[in-house]
């Protein structure tokens, strides 16, 4: 038996953000020392170091459980499965439905009920329920409908990946420029067949030392900002530096699960989260096989999108699984990587045969 991704679906907001927007804010550290310099400096040296041009947002009448039913209903279409017939929905975010110009989250009822609830799912057999676990909310929400199925509950998950994280961004914080909006699911099913395909093996790990804060809710930057209202925020160098180290060798444990050599390994789906990173991560990787990373190995979609967290990795899926990702395809037999790293801080992976 075989557990094969079988639609995928994707939902990139259509309201454009391009970094010239953030030309008239006032930047501050986390200090609350006012960064020296025009908006126009800050911009060009975070597009140096990120990759990102521009991101979307989600209009204002979305919600973050809107934009991961458009995701779903795309994915199911592509499997053509009976939704009646699913199993489960899970759905990966961190802040729920956040209303336009509002500061509460609100995750009463669960965002995976609200799905059902719009897929207009009958079925009670087919459980719903949301998880919390960072930027990799989505691969663990994979790797839970794979030991859902191994255990015998069901055959069919859908998952998703949603989030408004625009919502949520101090406009004073640098950093805010990085995340974005927007959805993508999957279907994954249990398939009898006797050739090898689908999920070959996992990994996943959580670190909560002094990772643990790395990122976290706090105040605005500006220390003339009210003090009610929290925003994301990060310590981008500590991440950094954690990912380099603790990235790769997650990975390579995924991968030696699966009983494969690297040379197998055709493209590697890894978190959106800062260009420069996550190509350091990729050659750490390699380089633990004593092996230069392959030209073309890591497709991106950062420069456009942004970092819309859980929704990075399954949208960055289907646009490949779609063909919309130039000078990027997959055939069957490939063997790909899904990737991710964030608050927890936590890391997870999956290795997976086309």
């Amino acid at each position: 038996m075989n557990l094969e991704i079988t639609g995928t679906g994707s939902c990139v907001p259509k309201l454009k953000v391009p970094n010239a927007n953030f030309a008239g804010n006032e930047f501050y550290t986390r200090e609350g020392k006012r960064i020296e310099g025009d908006g126009e400096t800050v911009i060009r040296k975070f597009e140096e170091i990120t990759g990102i041009r521009e991101r979307r947002y989600a209009e204002e009448n979305q919600q973050t459980s809107d934009l991961a039913t458009i995701a779903a209903r795309e994915a199911i279409n592509d499997s053509k499965v009976d939704p009646e017939n699913l199993d489960g929905i899970i759905v990966a975010h961190n802040f729920g439905n956040i209303p336009h110009g509002k500061i509460q989250s609100d995750i009463l009822p669960s965002l995976a009920t609200r799905v059902k609830h719009d897929l207009k799912i009958k079925n009670p057999n087919c459980i719903a329920f949301d998880i919390l676990y960072g930027c990799p909310g989505w691969v663990q929400g994979m790797i839970l409908a794979y030991n859902y199925i191994l255990a015998g509950q069901g055959k069919r998950y859908l998952v998703i990946g949603a989030e408004t994280l625009s919502r949520k961004l101090d406009p004073h914080d640098r950093d805010s420029m990085i995340f974005s909006d927007g959805a993508g699911a999957a279907v994954v099913e249990a398939i009898d067949t006797d050739l090898k395909k689908g999920i070959l093996s996992t990994a996943s790990q959580t670190f909560t030392e002094e990772e643990a804060y790395f990122l976290n809710y706090d105040e605005s930057n500006n220390p003339e900002v009210g003090h009610n209202t929290r925003y994301i925020k990060m310590q981008g160098q500590k991440i950094y530096q954690f990912a380099l180290t603790r990235v790769p060798a997650a990975m390579k444990l995924c991968l030696d699960r699966s009983g494969l050599s690297i040379d197998r390994v055709k493209k590697v789906l890894i978190h959106q989260a800062n260009e420069k990173m996550d190509e350091a991560i990729i050659k750490r990787f390699f380089r633990l096989y004593k092996t230069p990373e392959p030209e073309g190995i890591m497709p991106m979609s950062i420069h456009l999108l942004g970092n819309s967290s859980v929704a990075t990795v399954p949208t960055l899926l289907d646009l490949l699984r779609k063909g919309e990702l130039e000078g990027h395809d997959l055939e069957e037999g490939d063997v790909i990587m899904l990737a991710s790293v964030g608050a927890g801080m936590s890391i997870n992976a999956i290795t997976y045969r086309v």
